[in-house]
């Protein structure tokens, strides 16, 4: 009930107005057409009616009531009161109709006049390049339909498992761990009115895709899929009222497992349009309570403060109103649009090498049939501040649907496909990283090509093996192998043992081992004359200590011979 108190307040209020601008007051009652007790009656039969009426309608859409609500009813109240009124409230009652009128046509046209405060809602601080992906490290590249695929299988873990069903998933880090979470809701309204709570959650690696599905015991009241008060976005709406939330409710966990829903709020841009997010609705799911948290004073252990949704409505204001909203229609000049790849309303959750989450979008060409990415975005999931990456515009890159285009001829026998393809720096190569799944939705490898050479790409079984195959292909291709944001450069020398020499079109691929048992690679677009090293050789080295098996080679001297 102390949720309900505020709405309650708040309806009751509105109806006061109403039944004030609908019931006449003066001229018929001095004029003897009604009585005081008939006036009394039809203002207590108005109140009641709308304060009724207006509750359930709060009730069941789980509207907001900002002020700005009330403009699509005004027109109706206004007419109905000057209709029913005469002399000087009549005239007063017009007016305020015909200001409704100008209200709501206001609301109505603040898409056409409001782009530019949109664009700025949304401005991004601009770099060239993301800094190099760590090989060492695993991303976060399970894709979430094979994820959901086995929570489905493991269903059985569940107690009463006709009463419930699998909720959406969301990535997080739980406990310095990369996980998917998705929610066990219930399957109806009699599982609901049986059941009462949830009996908890899914949990699974988002990195090993060889990883089982857990489920945790943790029961849970206030859930999306519950009704009447204990339906969790009708639970947050009544205790707060006048909110603007955008975007689904998303269940984080904490470092001890503990399950809360989340729910961004901001404000309009203008009007009843556009969204700025401003923080976030917490609500404990067992117990049903809630804080209201700024963006600055969310818990560290929620990583997706701001909602995919609002995200994606950014991306889109960034990318249609840089010139403003008809420009967006008719000129589309320096207009990009944010792609629809994205694994949570055209957004990709991923995680920096510092365990901080972001969500990742390209950015492509309005003009059809072309795949050439414009750029692309990373939006951090808790402050909601974005960077727009150009590339390097002597470069053309392919986008994230000319990727899986790729993906989808390689294996076109197979019928597989790639999905959430992702844009990672991997040895100074801007390339696209998608992992391949079946016509079952089951995983079969993960996919590599290079966004300016797709020519040049690799998969294998893990991120890791594809990304060992993606450095060779580099070197065969031609590709020059940089050093990742954590590889120092390294220098040794020592006597060549075994060398091994590949051609590759134009060039060589020279691989060799020293006699302090390191296996070192080299192509000879990078050093010519690396095509005479032989057994015996005494070199020194410059290289990248990325810890892989056979490492880059930056430079290298032959006893009497200097190559760079």
């Amino acid at each position: 009930m102390v949720q309900l108190t505020q709405t309650l307040i708040m309806a009751l209020i509105a109806s006061v107005i109403t039944t004030i601008l609908i019931v006449p007051l003066t001229k018929k009652v001095q004029k003897g057409e009604i009585t005081n007790k008939q006036l009394l009656n039809s203002f207590i039969f108005v109140l009641i009616a709308s304060f009724v009426i207006g509750f359930t309608i709060i009730y069941i859409t789980k509207i907001d009531l900002h002020w700005t609500v009330f403009a699509y009813v005004l027109p109706v109240i206004t007419l109905i009161g000057a209709l029913a009124s005469k002399g000087v409230e009549q005239t007063l009652k017009g007016f305020l109709f015909l200001a409704s009128i100008i209200l709501l046509g206001y609301m109505f046209s603040a898409p056409f006049f409001n782009a530019d405060k949109k664009y700025e809602s949304a401005q991004k601080e601009e770099q060239v390049e993301i800094e190099p992906f760590d090989e060492t490290k695993t991303p976060a590249s399970v894709p979430p339909r094979f994820a959901q695929n086995k929570m489905k299988k493991a269903f059985g873990q569940v107690p009463n498992t006709s009463y419930y069903e699998l909720g959406n998933l969301q990535i997080q880090k739980v406990d310095g761990e990369y996980v998917y979470i998705a929610p066990v809701e219930f399957s109806g309204l009699f599982k609901w009115f049986n059941g009462k709570t949830t009996p908890g959650y899914f949990t699974m690696s988002a990195t090993d895709s060889t990883d089982n599905p857990k489920f945790v015991k943790s029961e849970m009241t206030y859930v999306p899929s519950a009704y009447l008060n204990k339906n969790l976005e009708r639970h947050i709406r009544l205790a707060n009222p006048t909110l603007i939330f955008y975007g689904d409710p998303q269940l984080e966990v904490d470092d001890e497992g503990k399950p809360f829903y989340i729910r961004s709020y901001g404000e309009f841009i203008s009007a009843r349009n556009g969204f700025d997010v401003k923080g976030i609705v917490m609500v404990d799911a067992a117990t049903g309570e809630s804080q209201v948290l700024a963006l600055d004073e969310v818990p560290e252990f929620i990583d997706g403060a701001v909602s995919p949704e609002a995200v994606s409505l950014q991306n889109s204001y960034f990318g249609n109103y840089i010139h403003g909203f008809w420009n967006s229609v008719f000129g589309k000049k320096d207009v990009k649009l944010p792609s629809d790849e994205g694994t949570e309303a055209n957004v990709s959750p991923i995680f920096n090498e510092n365990g901080e989450m972001y969500y990742f979008t390209d950015f492509t060409s309005p003009k059809e049939g072309v795949d050439s990415m414009l750029g692309y975005a990373l939006t951090d999931a808790r402050s909601g501040e974005s960077t727009y990456y150009t590339g390097n515009l002597e470069e053309s890159y392919m986008d994230s649907r000319g990727a899986l285009d790729i993906i989808e001829k390689k294996f076109i026998e197979k019928e597989w496909e790639g999905e959430m393809p992702i844009l990672y720096n991997f040895y100074g190569e801007a390339s696209w990283l998608a992992p391949v799944l079946d016509s079952n939705g089951f995983l079969q490898n993960y996919f590599i090509v290079s966004a300016a050479n797709p020519e040049i790409s690799a998969f294998g079984t893990t991120p890791n093996d594809a990304l060992k195959q993606y450095r060779t292909a580099l070197s065969r291709g031609g590709g020059t192998v940089d050093g990742t944001s954590n590889s120092e450069e390294a220098t040794i020398s020592g006597d060549v043992l075994r060398v091994y020499k590949e051609r590759v079109g134009d060039y060589t691929v020279v691989s060799f081992l020293l006699n302090t048992g390191q296996n070192f690679t080299i192509s000879s677009q990078n050093a010519p004359l690396a095509i005479y090293l032989q057994e015996g050789d005494h070199v020194v080295i410059t290289y990248y200590a990325t810890k892989e098996q056979f490492l880059p080679v930056k430079e290298i001297m032959i006893e009497d011979i200097v190559t760079q």
